[in-house]
């Protein structure tokens, strides 16, 4: 089955590493695209190329302050992606009890 479109919906454009980046990058507060690029590596056309996906399913928002874009991060549409984690946290947590629980049962030895 084909993969969705990278602009459908967070998850399938958050499947990219290089957008992912920009996600971390823009996390602390809002950033100019100039910013983005030197810290991201990429060159301008395809920061913005990323910067359209994330705006397109809500990841970011944009306003234009005089000649620059800035950008920054909505927290709110990251919540599908929180929630999807979440349903896993329980497993993690699971696991890792049970891990350690083992540990202890053995008392450090191999």
């Amino acid at each position: 089955m084909p993969r969705a479109a990278t602009t459908s919906d967070v998850f399938n454009a958050v499947a990219e590493s290089r957008r992912r980046d920009i996600l971390f990058y823009l996390a602390p507060g809002e950033r100019p695209v100039g910013d983005i690029v030197a810290a991201i590596g990429l060159g301008q056309p395809s920061v913005s190329k990323h910067l359209k996906v994330l705006h397109d399913v809500g990841l970011v928002h944009h306003r234009r302050e005089g000649r620059q874009m800035l950008y920054r991060t909505n927290v709110e549409a990251l919540r599908p992606l929180r929630d999807f984690t979440e349903t896993f946290e329980r497993f993690w947590n699971n696991q890792l009890l049970r891990v350690k629980q083992s540990a202890e049962a053995k008392g450090g030895k191999p």
